[in-house]
């Protein structure tokens, strides 16, 4: 592998260690399938997610809070109400660059 290649594949990983960490948590996959089965709307409140993925309130609120700190999650507030939505698009396609820079020195 060429050094330019070989520092795009580390640089990727450094810009892309929030996201890997926070996707690699199994309840926080839970919290992602639970978001984009009710993609529709505003998103949804803590509440809503607990009883969808049967996780207490402190739980959902910490993982959303890791989720949102990586950048596949944020917030909309309405009044007092907080909902959360996917917003991983900008953060999912640095992560597969990362995937294609690592493939294309595979073959």
């Amino acid at each position: 592998m060429e050094q330019q290649s070989l520092s795009a594949v580390e640089d990727g990983f450094r810009q892309n260690r929030d996201v890997i960490l926070a996707l690699g948590n199994e309840t926080r996959q839970a919290i992602l399938i639970t978001l984009l089965r009710q993609s529709q709307g505003p998103g949804m409140r803590v509440g809503e997610i607990e009883r969808h993925t049967h996780l207490s309130r402190p739980a959902v609120s910490h993982q959303l809070k890791v989720l949102k700190e990586a950048g596949i999650v944020d917030v909309h507030r309405e009044g007092t109400r907080n909902y959360y939505r996917l917003n991983a698009i900008e953060r999912l396609q640095a992560l597969r660059n990362l995937v294609d820079s690592i493939l294309s020195q595979c073959e």
